[in-house]
């Protein structure tokens, strides 16, 4: 084979195998940190300085500043969380992402084929999921190294090359050229962590005098500066057809990393001095490695230091990027709100936002019982818009059921997490009942007036006594789902035998009147049909309530302004 097609296979086999290994171990840690990640993205709604914190821990469990930034964009396009909070968690993701470097950097050769037969072991002999995936994780980590090792082996050749000497010496002295060459790199692979990697495994390759780096720490920190820069193209991808806050956001990504990038590159002695002071000491070639991890850490920490207190500038520069207000793009109600395919693979945050539509849907639920109650009582414009809640609710459904599917099919969640999809698809399709139950009982009412013909007063008040404790039931059990709150659960059966025997007192009544001539006896059939879509509704609501009281994995959708009271 051409020596030079074998040096970019082993180039391509290497990224392939680091890549592969960094989401490997990205899925699991994933997994380990469920719950733990759960109470990380509750720190999001918080002061900008726990924004940065749960940006950092985010994206040291994820692997990918990219992940953090799009799912970050996910919850301000949902209005989860506002812009500033939104930039904070940005910085923050910026100095969790040079934990993969600072990783990579440790010499691990002797180590690695130890560390994936214990990961193997682990996850093959295993019995308990938390366990599997530590061994998983584990087994990751040492294919991302085995990946690490093949790209500095078949560097080797490259380093010796007269035309690449040639080119590294251009990059050297034109650190704007180092940048440009990062960022293409990044924007290539998708994933600075790999092209940084890459960048340590060729800085530790000997020049020509065969002690020092063929590149050198301070030709190594503009293309690092670069990879930063690069990686930002991922979130401003996922900005496409996004709110305006969702583009401001991803914007804040790219001036935070350019805006670095520009002053450091004034200041690369003194940043290249500084990181020598605080790394290792040894030949050249054996700690650039750290140095250059060290470098990237110190950028980011100088910058979310910078920017940090600076987040009102931030957010006016964005917002003169991006002109306009979001305020007056008001959501449609029949769309959804929450659910954001970019955030499939990251099953906490996903898990979280289909809480958030559940209660979603449960809100326009209790606006479809008001429109209801209001019609009974004579309000007729109500009426026009009542079929209309009908479609939102059905059509918020089938969207929820549809993106619980394709969360399940991705086959990297949890025994917790599946659990907890499927208890909130449960949830959503009762929810979904209570609606259709409630559709059926307005097209028997208006049956009633489309004959020109009208229930007794008496009758009427029966029926708006037994829907006003129907809406009681309803918005207690929506509570009970919203804070998983088991006592509450617990109230809604109890409160079932009120309702339930309101309604048989209401179908009793309702035969004495029409024995007394009070009633018309033509509309029975009607007047029960009513009667039953209440019960049903009563059904509906106890099985949520017991899927709750069973159920542990129902999840606490906090929002902003809960969270700031």
């Amino acid at each position: 084979m051409d020596a030079n097609l074998k040096i970019l296979f082993g180039l391509m086999g290497g990224l392939a195998m680091f890549l592969y290994g960094m989401n490997a171990m990205s899925d699991s840690l994933q997994k380990v940190a469920g719950e733990r990640m759960k109470r990380i993205l509750g720190f999001l709604t918080k002061n900008p300085i726990m924004g940065a914190f749960a940006g950092a821990l985010v994206t040291a469990v994820l692997q990918s500043s990219s992940a953090t930034t799009v799912m970050t964009i996910g919850f301000v396009a949902a209005r989860l969380i506002s812009l500033p909070q939104a930039i904070s968690v940005i910085f923050g993701a910026n100095i969790g992402t040079t934990m993969t470097a600072q990783l990579v950097a440790f010499k691990l050769s002797n180590y690695i084929y130890p560390i994936i037969f214990i990961g193997f072991l682990v996850n093959f002999a295993a019995k308990k999921e938390r366990i599997k995936n530590i061994g998983m994780v584990i087994f990751s980590f040492g294919l991302l190294f085995e990946g690490i090792e093949i790209m500095g082996h078949v560097m080797k050749p490259i380093a010796k090359s007269p035309v690449f000497l040639d080119m590294m010496a251009q990059v050297i002295d034109n650190p704007i050229l180092g940048v440009g060459l990062g960022a293409i790199m990044t924007i290539v692979v998708q994933s600075s962590s790999a092209t940084i990697a890459v960048l340590q495994n060729f800085a530790a390759q000997a020049g020509p005098d065969g002690s020092s780096s063929i590149i050198g720490l301070a030709g190594a920190i503009p293309i690092l500066l670069g990879d930063n820069i690069g990686t930002t193209i991922t979130a401003l991808l996922a900005t496409i057809g996004q709110s305006r806050n969702a583009k401001r956001t991803a914007l804040a990504h790219s001036v935070f990393n350019i805006s670095g990038t520009i002053v450091c590159l004034f200041l690369i002695p003194v940043l290249a001095e500084f990181v020598r002071m605080i790394s290792p000491t040894g030949p050249e070639t054996q700690i650039i490695g750290r140095q250059i991890a060290n470098a990237h850490t110190v950028f980011n920490i100088a910058c979310t230091l910078l920017w940090l207190p600076l987040i009102p500038v931030m957010v006016k520069i964005v917002r003169w990027l991006v002109r306009g207000e979001d305020e007056e793009e008001p959501v449609p109600e029949q769309t959804i709100q929450f659910l954001d395919d970019n955030i499939l693979g990251q099953p906490v945050a996903a898990i979280f936002m289909i809480s958030q539509e559940v209660e979603r849907m449960g809100g326009f639920v209790t606006e479809q019982i008001h429109s209801l109650r209001e019609d009974v009582n004579g309000n007729t414009l109500l009426a026009k818009i009542y079929p209309l809640h009908y479609r939102e609710i059905h059509d918020i459904h089938e969207k929820i059921a549809s993106y619980i599917a394709q969360l399940l099919s991705q086959g990297n969640l949890t025994k917790h997490q599946s659990e907890q999809a499927v208890a909130l698809l449960f949830v959503a399709n009762n929810i979904n009942r209570v609606s259709e139950r409630l559709y059926d009982l307005f097209d028997n009412y208006q049956m009633v007036m489309r004959r020109g013909k009208s229930f007794s007063p008496e009758a009427i008040e029966d029926l708006d006594k037994n829907i006003s404790l129907c809406q009681g039931l309803f918005d207690k059990v929506l509570e009970a789902v919203v804070s998983a709150d088991k006592e509450t659960a617990m109230n809604v059966i109890k409160d079932q035998t009120a309702v339930r025997k309101s309604k048989s007192d209401a179908s009793l009544a309702h035969i004495k009147r029409m024995e007394q001539s009070l009633c018309d006896g033509a509309l029975s059939v009607e007047y029960n049909a009513i009667l039953f879509c209440i019960d049903r509704i009563t059904d509906s609501c106890i099985s949520v309530a017991e899927e709750v009281q069973s159920n542990k994995y129902l999840t606490r959708a906090v929002s902003p302004e809960e969270d700031e009271a």
